[in-house]
């Protein structure tokens, strides 16, 4: 690896203009423990990463699982990192193997099931999934609920 970046690199790697303002910190995260997965679906489990203007969910599916086919307002892409996925998109059937994606765009019918394999992959959606907010805000809701059931309980 070299030091000096090429010309291209230096571009995009460049800090840009100073903002005036900070408007978020940055934040790490480890989906594996400081995210609390959502399983919407029996073996389909999702793991959210929340930004202001973007959302990233790593998806865990297990074999012979079925992500009904649906359709939202944002946009979103769908990276396989392990294993394959049948994807469906406006009818048309597709499988993708690890490194293979798929762009949807707003409101196009679209979903996806594996077959005798498990699978991970990435969804990223901009702006952020309004459904998985809400499957976040009510799992929260739940578990708050439990909490407030278990106090002073001997």
């Amino acid at each position: 690896m070299t030091d000096t970046p090429s010309a291209d690199a230096a571009d995009y790697f460049a800090a840009g203009a100073p903002i005036a303002e900070v408007l978020t910190e940055g934040t790490w995260i480890d989906s594996n423990t400081d995210v609390t997965p959502i399983e919407l679906v029996p073996g389909l489990v999702f793991r959210p990463i929340i930004g202001d203007r973007l959302a990233a969910s790593v998806v865990h599916f297990e074999p012979n699982v079925v992500a009904p086919v649906h359709a939202h307002v944002e946009e979103q892409i769908s990276l396989v990192l392990e294993g394959e996925l049948e994807f469906e998109v406006n009818g048309e059937r597709r499988l993708l193997r690890p490194g293979m994606a798929v762009v949807i765009p707003p409101n196009t019918p679209h979903g996806a099931r594996t077959h005798d394999s498990p699978c991970v992959e990435i969804d990223l959606f901009h702006p952020p999934r309004q459904g998985l907010l809400d499957a976040m805000r009510k799992q929260q809701e739940r578990a708050g609920r439990a909490v407030r059931r278990g106090e002073g309980a001997d």
